[in-house]
């Protein structure tokens, strides 16, 4: 089966579960005896992360979140490598919610040393007079490798994002996120600089603290024949305050330009990653009793 069909497929087998009494369950959730509550759609996604890329959420006013992303190697690597684990790359990650809004972050990745920094802003929420939620998101990426050759803004990426993103009931949740990419220099004469994608993320509630997610980023503009399409599929686990995100996906960078533009393993031809991310959140806003 082409991988776009089994995409598809599991696409469609999650919201086919989600989709009976989904309009009369979102009035439920949306309603209130209170005249001045606008109804706000709240938990679309339980991570700032769908998976690999960020989800509509922005972490509220003064809180501070700090996020551990390892992506271990290919599980069809066999036991000399011990299916993947020998392997490992790593991201640390600060987010700092400057308003309920407005969100900005730092990170750096083990993987071609990149340091990365973004701003994310929540400009519509889903509401009673609103269907969708929308946040713009903006980043830059940087290689510190040391690559022969490679020097100033070459080292640069720059992306933008505008993540929409509807909760159709208490348990389904979807998001589009139309992408763009320039890189300052690519790896082939065969790519472009310039580059455009449409992400697909889906979140499917089994109970109040476990969820299955999705994730699908087809490039649309050219790319040469090395590189694949990112897809990953996993599991939330909500516990408190930590959010601990479990997946299993084809690419192993954890920013914009890597995970959609530089990624080599087909998920489709067995060349599958686990990977997890771990979430804690901390409110630095000072004690007003």
């Amino acid at each position: 089966m082409h991988p776009m069909k089994r995409i598809s497929s599991i696409l469609l087998t999650i919201l086919s579960l989600s989709v009976v009494g989904q309009d009369q369950e979102l009035l439920e959730l949306l309603s209130s005896s209170d005249p001045n509550d606008k109804g706000y759609a709240s938990a679309t996604f339980k991570s700032t992360r769908v998976i690999n890329g960020h989800s509509i959420e922005t972490r509220s006013n003064g809180t501070l979140e700090f996020i551990i992303g390892h992506r271990f190697g290919r599980i069809n690597s066999g036991y000399d490598e011990f299916y993947g684990l020998d392997f490992s790359t790593i991201r640390l990650g600060l987010e700092y919610g400057i308003t309920d809004n407005l969100n900005i972050g730092i990170g750096r990745a083990s993987f071609d040393k990149v340091v990365d920094a973004f701003v994310k802003y929540r400009f519509l929420r889903q509401s009673k007079k609103s269907p969708v939620t929308i946040t713009g998101f903006t980043s830059i990426t940087r290689k510190t490798v040391d690559i022969p050759g490679l020097d100033g803004i070459d080292r640069n990426a720059y992306a933008a994002q505008l993540l929409i993103a509807r909760k159709f009931n208490s348990s389904f949740s979807f998001q589009l996120s139309p992408t763009i990419i320039q890189r300052n220099l690519v790896e082939t004469p065969q790519d472009d600089n310039l580059l455009l994608a449409l992400g697909l993320g889906a979140r499917y509630k089994l109970s109040n603290r476990i969820a299955i997610v999705t994730e699908y980023y087809p490039v649309l503009s050219n790319k040469s024949a090395q590189f694949e399409d990112s897809f990953a599929l996993g599991i939330d686990i909500e516990t408190g305050g930590h959010v601990f995100q479990l997946h299993f996906t084809n690419a192993v960078q954890m920013n914009e330009r890597g995970f959609i533009g530089e990624t080599t393993d087909s998920f489709w031809d067995g060349d599958i990653h686990y990977g997890f991310n771990i979430t804690r959140v901390f409110d630095l806003r000072p004690n007003k009793s």
